[in-house]
């Protein structure tokens, strides 16, 4: 597991620490709030450059069980007006088939604490295809900032 580097992302200093060039985090991102700046930050901190894989209104159904709030392209433009991010881009159409991740061939996956079950499916895809490193985050008040509970206080 990559360390969790001291020092806010973005400084000079902390430049010279970045092991690695590109980063990529997935995610629905329906409606980004501090739990995620939270994750972008600590990907900054290992990487220099982050790049988001917005996951797909239908990957929302399949992973989630329900639609999400936002239409994927309105999160995909919520997550690229985030100052830490670099880039969002869409995933697949295809679940489980990574093509994003061969076309944007990163040095690392960073994963949210509660993206367990997407670990096991990547790591089921890498068996046959590039490995790439993978890391969990740490969480930012899970118990309060996960969107599964923000939106439920919304209906």
């Amino acid at each position: 597991m990559a360390p969790f580097l001291s020092g806010l992302p973005g400084k000079k200093e902390d430049m010279a620490k970045r092991k690695y060039k590109r980063a990529v985090v997935f995610g629905i991102f329906d409606g980004v709030h501090n739990g995620h700046r939270s994750l972008f930050a600590q990907v900054k901190k290992i990487a220099e450059e982050l790049i988001v894989i917005v996951g797909r209104d239908k990957a929302s159904l399949e992973w989630k069980g329900k639609l999400p709030r936002h239409a994927e392209d309105e999160r995909k433009m919520l997550v690229e007006a985030e100052s830490l991010v670099d880039r969002a881009v869409l995933g697949d159409e295809e679940q489980s088939s990574y093509q994003v991740l061969q076309e944007l061939s990163p040095d690392i996956i960073c994963l949210g604490y509660d993206q367990q079950q997407l670990k096991q499916d990547l790591l089921l895809w890498m068996e046959k295809n590039k490995q790439i490193p993978i890391t969990v985050l740490r969480g930012y008040k899970p118990s309060i900032l996960h969107n599964s509970l923000l939106n439920s206080s919304l209906k």
